[in-house]
């Protein structure tokens, strides 16, 4: 019987914890921001989390009464996947803003997640519109031209955009940094984490020199934060004593049910809300939008 209290003790005091916390977060009042905050989630490195990063952050500013738009830059369409958009072959998204010059809002559709949440979906074409735009003119500038105007345009007005690049520092990344205002890093938790950081940092200043001078990193997170090793936890406060102001104090857990919401074509945020990586980013949301813009 001992034994099992012992067992039964550490979940235990997980439930309650999340409980607490999940009482927190409802409690939670956002304002919007005074303008739309354009926020590129980047990391060269894969699998850290980034696309997990936009859309779980994204759902959750909509559920608390903030209009957001994801757009998918990734030709994989993981994005579009975990908010349940359609993005097969034939369906015009990211690929058509960039390469045909077509407009945004037209191409834009409303996640089934919450009628706050949108998405500018990417098909399997966007992984040729770096030779496709080869030729264009301000190339590196598209979509940046593209959303200043559907910004302009769109009402009532969107007051986050968040754009999930892919893993490299191509030209479809280059777009996504120029169009925005803010950089948010997430940093998966493990050996080698650093490991690209000091380029990503580079490459960011870089094109804030060259490109976009109102770029900066204004949030890094960490992810896939495993509390029973002290390598999660070392790295943890490596990334906290370099990057101090910058860090959000949310961590995102390991968790199965983090991987396992977009084979259902959701969020974890709707997928299982109160699991411990869904209320992480949760908190991670609600300390961006508090956080304010970094200008």
């Amino acid at each position: 019987m001992n034994n099992q209290q012992d067992f039964r003790a550490p979940i235990l005091r997980e439930i309650t914890l999340n409980t607490e916390r999940a009482k927190r977060i409802e409690a939670a009042r956002l304002t919007a921001p005074a303008k739309t905050r354009i926020i590129t989630v980047s990391n060269q490195k894969g699998g850290v989390g980034k696309t997990t990063t936009a859309v779980n952050i994204a759902a959750a500013l909509a559920t608390k009464g903030l209009r957001v738009l994801v757009i998918d830059l990734d030709p994989q369409g993981n994005a579009s996947t975990a908010l349940g958009v359609e993005h097969h072959n034939g369906v015009p998204g990211s690929y058509e803003v960039l390469v045909d010059g077509s407009a945004v809002g037209p191409l834009v559709q409303q996640s089934p997640e919450h009628k706050n949440l949108f998405c500018l979906p990417a098909s399997i074409n966007l992984a040729g519109a770096e030779i496709d735009m080869v030729s264009a003119s301000e190339r590196e500038k598209v979509l940046a031209s593209a959303l200043a105007t559907y910004v302009d345009q769109t009402a009532p007005r969107i007051d986050f955009i968040f754009i999930d690049s892919p893993p490299s520092l191509g030209l479809l990344t280059v777009n996504a940094l120029v169009a925005a205002t803010e950089v948010l890093v997430p940093i998966q938790c493990e050996y080698y984490a650093l490991e690209g950081v000091t380029q990503l940092i580079a490459n960011i200043e870089r094109v804030k020199k060259a490109l976009n001078p109102s770029l900066d990193i204004s949030s890094i997170l960490l992810t896939m934060f495993d509390n029973r090793t002290n390598l999660s936890t070392d790295v943890a406060n490596e990334v906290r004593k370099y990057f101090p102001e910058k860090t959000l104090a949310a961590t995102i857990p390991r968790s199965v049910r983090l991987s396992e919401a977009p084979s259902y074509g959701q969020t974890a945020i709707t997928f299982d809300p109160k699991n411990s990586g869904s209320l992480a980013y949760q908190e991670a949301a609600i300390e961006l939008a508090q956080r304010g813009d970094h200008v």
